[in-house]
């Protein structure tokens, strides 16, 4: 039986809106929707939330949740949860972004599933269709390259392909921010060197490709919902009311 463990990074700093891991939607912090909401996976023996500051520390173990410290210097969220993984007794990282607070267990077990059932497979992302233009052009949006073998190619903010003559939408993907790591691979990606790709795109997976190693995608029909800008969070307000899932621990 693996050990399988998730890591939910979040920081005060986010550029588009600074301190939104503490925001509140229906009463309860989105840290705290995110941490709630991972603990239903069956799969998970553990949850934890790597951050460099103290107030969400301190927030997290308020609801009874646990945290670990980490550097501020961390440029994206996989270094930072891979120095928090150096801390923890696991087989298998998951790491959840802390703002999505309407995952669910589903597509967390469904991102660590290729590992389980394959030892070739290291690292896997889940993957969305776009359904619409706007996500299509929003830089929030993560474009993903498939080859045939459902492995990725590469990821970017900006719409790719560009040239789509003849094509819907329809037909193109999007990241789903909930990725999983072999412990060893999550290891050796915190040593490997940061890339242009990376950095240009602020795209933590792009590191990963290249260098040379795969990430198996899985293409899920799960509707993910990040919160980027106060507007977000007060359409997730609306969300969440409704949201089956927070009826067990609002």
């Amino acid at each position: 039986m693996k050990n399988i463990v998730a890591i939910i990074p979040a920081r005060m700093g986010s550029s588009r809106f600074p301190g939104k891991p503490l925001t509140k939607i229906c009463g309860k912090t989105m840290i705290e929707h995110v941490y709630q909401r991972s603990t239903m996976s069956s799969i998970l023996k553990d949850v934890f939330i790597a951050t460099c500051d103290k107030e969400i520390a301190d927030e997290v173990e308020s609801f009874g949740g646990k945290a670990i410290m980490t550097s501020p210097k961390h440029r994206g969220c996989t270094d930072r949860i891979g120095e928090a993984a150096e801390k923890i007794n696991a087989d298998i990282i998951i790491n959840i972004q802390g703002d999505e607070p309407l995952v669910t267990p589903d597509i967390i077990d469904l991102s660590v599933k290729p590992i389980l059932d394959d030892p070739d497979v290291y690292c896997t992302n889940p993957i969305g269709v776009i359904k619409t233009k706007e996500e299509f052009v929003s830089t929030n949006t993560i474009k993903v390259v498939v080859d045939r073998n459902m492995n990725v190619l590469y990821m970017s903010r900006e719409p790719i392909p560009t040239y789509s003559r003849n094509v819907k939408i329809d037909e193109w993907y999007k990241q789903i921010c909930i990725m999983s790591f072999t412990k060893k691979f999550l290891m050796k990606y915190t040593k490997m060197k940061s890339t242009p790709l990376e950095v240009t795109e602020s795209i933590d997976m792009n590191r990963v490709l290249e260098h040379g190693y795969k990430i198996k995608a899985i293409l899920s029909e799960y509707e993910s919902y990040a919160v980027d800008t106060p507007e977000d969070r007060d359409r997730m307000e609306k969300m969440m009311k409704n949201d089956a899932l927070f009826q067990k621990y609002k």
